[in-house]
């Protein structure tokens, strides 16, 4: 996998570049905003981490610039800004995750796994169970030929079991995974958005979302 990191900290380049290319990663480094945005033109990556303040162009504006130019790979914004107003214009940006400063290298190693895991999935079209199909670009469901319409939480929550489809998933995996950077999710707002996506798609007398108690749930083919 190929890692563009933008970080005018020269100590935390280093650091963070020997961290990436001795977990198997190849790391190419920018300076500043003005470097990324040259080294993004030039070849593509499957992950760009950018620093939020940096000299002549901010992390921000080139997660900006790159999604208007139509650039596809995950990107995470490092920042010690965790006001949660930050954390939302970031996501407005175009980032896909963000990691606030300091962090643990091994927190910031499993967030690139889980992104490039992201990445990956999102190339897949559709997804089906049963009478579901997934339509991940368009991001609508069709059952028997008919389209349901669903809300952003509930897209993000389907389409996480149907590409887990027979696996059991953790209450906290599927909160994670859903809600993302909101920190203070409630057990019930995970319960209420299943009971939701439940009521759309299940047959009178069967449910594709099955519940594994004191676990979590599953999703099989009814």
């Amino acid at each position: 996998m190929k890692i563009l990191f933008a970080e005018d900290d020269v100590i935390l380049r280093k650091h963070i570049t020997y961290l990436l290319t001795h977990a198997g990663y190849k790391v190419t480094t920018a300076k500043d905003g003005a470097e990324a945005l040259d080294a993004a033109s030039a070849e593509p990556f499957d992950i760009i981490i950018l620093d939020w303040l940096m000299p002549q162009t901010p992390g921000i504006e080139v997660c900006q610039k790159l999604r208007v130019s139509g650039n596809t790979a995950g990107i995470m914004l490092l920042t010690a800004r965790d006001a949660s107003e930050d954390i939302i214009t970031g996501l407005d940006a175009g980032a896909d995750d963000y990691l606030v400063k300091p962090f643990k290298s091994d927190v910031l190693l499993a967030r690139i796994r889980a992104l490039g895991r992201r990445k990956e999935k999102l190339i897949v079209e559709t997804l089906t169970c049963g009478k579901l199909t997934l339509h991940m670009q368009q991001r609508t469901l069709h059952k028997d030929g008919e389209i349901i319409e669903l809300t952003k939480n509930e897209f993000s929550l389907l389409s996480y079991f149907m590409q887990n489809s027979n696996h059991v998933l953790t209450r906290e995996q599927i909160t994670a995974y859903v809600w993302d950077f909101e920190q203070d999710v409630s057990s019930n707002a995970l319960d209420a958005l299943i009971k939701l996506v439940r009521k759309k798609i299940d047959e009178p007398n069967s449910s594709y979302i099955q519940t594994v108690r004191g676990v979590g749930y599953k999703m099989q083919v009814i």
